[in-house]
């Protein structure tokens, strides 16, 4: 699950520079392409890779959707449904690749889900493209799409950030207080809040009763779940679990993450996704080391996670 606090600016200058300070790791699954290495394997191990300046990346079902900190959008990984926005189907592409929009503007926002992506533009304006057979591209009908395609239900309001999930996906509005976040897709779990057994999925987005009361900053989408951050540093969930459906948002105290600063995995492990090595499941966090078995030292990674892969982020001086 990505949790992302800090929405990028358009376009900043120094990214020369920030990219020259800036270093990525992937690992795990990586038979579609998705880690980036231009192999069709998986690694155990961190693998360093070049990439231009990321200033936000989200890891789907295979694919890995980007945001340059030019506000530029590049993809790459599993394709068969469209999902990467390069105008056709492909089984998938090894290096990122550009995505070209209907009209040309930067890019604030991104996400990958299962099969489907979202893009989010700085005048507020969404896109989507990928797998719609559940109503998750939000364009009312449940048609795919391999090129971004506005979603014309916000067209006259301001959407801040975008969500998607395995079969749905999530939109935060900006400047809203009340009726801010909305849900459309896959719905039998709960996911977007809506409880009733004869819905199978939503193809219009509808406000998200659960979320109505938070003040919300950021949103999430994995699996079958739904996550919300407020301003008071809380996280709230919707949708299914392995034991059952959570009848009312679950509140998640701040105090439940670490901050050591130290890259820590655990969880499933079978892809390598964990990065330590080998493919067992680990019940307890361990420590990560991206540069050939020498600590972090300290600095703090931004961590992506995507179904049996991962990324990590490290720029120089991210954090004070």
């Amino acid at each position: 699950m990505e949790v992302n606090e800090d929405v990028p600016e358009a376009h900043q200058e120094g990214d020369e520079e920030e990219e020259q300070q800036q270093q990525v790791w992937s690992w795990g699954a990586g038979t579609d392409g998705q880690l980036g290495t231009g192999r069709l394997q998986d690694e155990l191990l961190p693998q360093p890779l070049s990439l231009p300046a990321v200033s936000l990346l989200s890891c789907g079902g295979a694919h890995v959707v980007a945001l340059s900190s030019g506000g530029r959008v590049l993809t790459w990984g599993r394709g068969s449904s469209g999902q990467l926005g390069h105008g056709e189907v492909v089984n998938h592409c090894l290096k990122p690749k550009p995505v070209t929009f209907p009209v040309s503007f930067p890019i604030t926002h991104v996400s990958a889900g299962w099969s489907h992506s979202g893009f989010v533009s700085d005048t507020g304006r969404l896109f989507t493209c990928g797998d719609g057979s559940f109503g998750q591209l939000g364009h009312g009908d449940f048609s795919s799409h391999c090129c971004p395609v506005e979603v014309l239900y916000f067209a006259s309001k301001n959407v801040g950030q975008v969500a998607c999930g395995m079969r749905h996906s999530l939109v935060l509005l900006k400047g809203e207080i009340h009726s801010q976040v909305y849900g459309f897709g896959s719905c039998k779990r709960g996911q977007i809040g809506s409880h009733d057994v004869r819905m199978k999925s939503v193809n219009i987005p509808q406000v998200i009763d659960g979320f109505k009361n938070i003040d919300i900053v950021s949103i999430s989408a994995n699996g079958d779940h739904s996550a919300a951050l407020s301003d008071a540093g809380e996280v709230s969930m919707l949708g299914g679990r392995h034991h059952g459906i959570l009848s009312d948002p679950e509140k998640i105290g701040k105090n439940s993450f670490p901050e050591d600063g130290l890259t820590k995995t655990w969880g499933w492990g079978e892809h390598g996704q964990l990065g330590l090595g080998d493919t067992r499941d680990q019940i307890l966090p361990q420590n990560v080391f991206l540069d050939q078995g020498q600590s972090n030292g300290g600095a703090r990674c931004r961590v992506y996670c995507g179904s049996g892969f991962t990324y990590a982020i490290r720029t120089r001086n991210l954090f004070p």
